[in-house]
């Protein structure tokens, strides 16, 4: 037994999105089912549509940072009741039992993490579909609880954008006598500065956008770079601890590990599709390090919600309807957003 509905799916690469009907599965004992209120537009929504990285399926629904109210939830569900606002990010089940989902690192699950569209879906077989959609189905164990002390729509993008940040600067350490730069002004950006500067970091900012400069201080950067700029890249050469880099077009990092500390690391979370080079006395000097970080598990997505909700953290959004989600596509390939569009899905 399935229940039927609307959503917005591309039928191929590169085609534009268009309204289609699709399957949500019957509720099991441990599902929670919500209505979809908002759901935002990430930069690997893009990548997936377009199939940069290869692997793409269709007809593919977008969308993973989902975010509703309850409407039913299993005999088994105890955390969630009828009424509860719910969101959903990108990881909707794991093998449970590998040596990474025992640390709650479910995205590095060696037997296949399903993610909440683009992936083979072991209940209802044909792959996962996401939140461009009126309704969506989940685990109770993969279901998280939205803060109702934030704006709803302005925290839908908290399950991406706000945990691929959250992740690695918790991991590194980030805090009270260190300076983080972050690098790029944009979805991922945006939201690296306002949680590294409520984890009370100093916050230094490159960007190659001059225009963004000022916009870094008021999301509360201490200090912004022009990275284009060769004397403004020499105040911090050598004084960063972390850099997180935002950035998913390509780019050249190795500007950016001249800028660490001894055993200061750049971690990338971008996601350029061509191969990055570093040169090796870049690393090898002052003992560096390259990285990289992707998402995190459930529980350290649940905390970085109540993070968010303790110091009043939500993303700078730009509503759009649903028969707006090409133009907003179009828009931010051309990195025409400040600095996260949300879908509101009770336009579908």
């Amino acid at each position: 037994m399935t229940t039927t509905i609307k959503a917005i799916a591309t039928k191929e690469a590169g085609v534009k999105l268009s309204p289609i009907t699709i399957e949500r599965r019957e509720l099991n004992a441990d599902d929670v089912q919500f209505d979809i209120l908002y759901c935002g537009i990430c930069h690997s929504d893009l990548h997936q549509i377009k199939n940069d990285f290869g692997g793409s399926h269709f007809p593919m629904v977008p969308g993973h940072e989902i975010v509703g109210r309850v409407t039913a939830v299993g005999s088994d569900v105890t955390q969630f009741k009828v009424g509860d606002l719910a969101g959903v990010g990108c990881i909707v089940d794991s093998c449970g039992h590998c040596p990474s989902c025992d640390k709650d690192l479910e995205m590095f699950c060696e037997n296949g993490t399903t993610l909440s569209f683009n992936t083979p879906d072991k209940k209802l077989g044909g792959m996962t579909f996401g939140g461009f959609s009126e309704a969506y189905v989940c685990k109770e164990s993969y279901t998280l609880k939205m803060p109702a002390s934030l704006d709803l729509a302005a925290s839908a993008p908290l399950l991406c954008a706000g945990i691929t940040v959250y992740s690695p600067l918790k991991h590194w350490q980030a805090g009270p006598g260190k300076t983080v730069g972050i690098v790029g002004v944009g979805g991922l950006g945006h939201m690296a500065i306002k949680i590294a500067s409520a984890m009370e970091a100093k916050v230094v900012v490159f960007t190659t956008s001059e225009n963004k400069v000022e916009d870094a201080i008021r999301l509360g950067a201490d200090d912004a770079v022009l990275s284009t700029d060769e004397e403004q890249m020499k105040k911090y050469q050598g004084k960063v601890d972390l850099i997180i880099d935002t950035v998913s077009a390509n780019h050249d990092v190795n500007a950016y590990l001249n800028q660490l500390a001894v055993d200061g690391s750049v971690v990338l979370v971008g996601l350029p599709n061509k191969p990055i080079e570093i040169g090796a006395f870049n690393v090898v000097h002052g003992r560096r390090s390259f990285a990289g970080s992707n998402i995190g598990g459930i529980a350290e997505t649940q905390e970085m919600l109540n993070f968010c909700a303790e110091h009043n953290i939500t993303a700078d959004i730009e509503m759009v309807d649903a028969d707006e989600v090409n133009t907003a596509f179009e828009r931010l390939e051309n990195n025409d957003v400040k600095y996260r569009f949300v879908v509101d899905m009770a336009t579908l």
